[in-house]
């Protein structure tokens, strides 16, 4: 396996592991990439240029999927209040439902609503 492979390998093993350590409440916030980079003992911008080359896409496109891939699961499956997913996820409610509009197109609410349908 190339060196570039394995950073980007790492690099998502990292952030399942982390993402999760977020929403279970073991880590109070999310890491920043320049903060995942150094875990990983590289620089931000080898990170960054090594995932880029590998995937085609910017770090944080990644991070972002995956968020929002859980949000989405703890949407559908938990009768949690969008606030309180807001908050799991660190949150504040109304950044929320903005970053999950970006990234899906609906707010928390209609998405939730799209699938009782």
């Amino acid at each position: 396996m190339k060196r570039s492979e394995e950073i980007t390998n790492q690099y998502f093993a990292y952030l399942e592991k982390h993402i999760h350590d977020v929403i279970s409440g073991i880590v109070p916030e999310f890491m920043e990439v320049n903060e995942i980079a150094g875990e990983l003992a590289v620089s931000h911008k080898h990170l960054t240029d090594t995932v880029k080359k590998e995937t085609g896409q910017h770090p944080c496109y990644f991070y972002d999927q995956k968020i929002i891939r859980e949000a989405q699961q703890m949407l559908l499956t938990s009768d949690k209040s969008i606030a309180e997913i807001a908050r799991i996820f660190t949150y504040d409610p109304s950044n929320f439902s903005k970053f999950f509009k970006k990234m899906t197109g609906f707010t928390p609410g209609e998405f939730r609503l799209s699938d009782k349908k």
